[in-house]
């Protein structure tokens, strides 16, 4: 654990086990998982998530509102458009966590 890793309860608030049971499964869809990822970029616009992940508009707009509800996602409205990013760091860095842990080398990860 690093040094600024906050210690783990030996006994997690089962609502707080919940509400991260929820939020990886609402990750395991892959299109939203990838809209969650372009907001890595953020701000962006919904048109311009929909391009870069090959989504439509509308499923784009489904899937938004999902991650906002688990406040994965924050938006912004800027004249007639709204753009969206990551709620806040802890979000953002667990993707980024998480892509470098994917990106790892099997030999690398160690056995428990």
């Amino acid at each position: 654990m690093s040094a600024s890793a906050p210690a783990v309860e030996a006994a997690p608030d089962p609502e707080h086990v919940e509400i991260l049971a929820g939020t990886f499964r609402l990750l395991g869809d892959p299109t939203r998982l990838r809209v969650l990822l372009t907001c890595l970029d953020g701000p962006v616009p919904v048109g311009e998530i929909a391009r870069r992940t090959g989504a439509s508009q509308p499923l784009v707009s489904h899937h938004l509102r999902l991650l906002r509800g688990a406040r994965l996602v924050r938006g912004e409205r800027r004249q007639r458009q709204v753009f969206y990013a990551t709620a806040d760091a802890h979000v953002r860095d667990m993707l980024v966590d998480m892509l470098a842990h994917a990106d790892e080398p099997e030999d690398e990860v160690p056995r428990g």
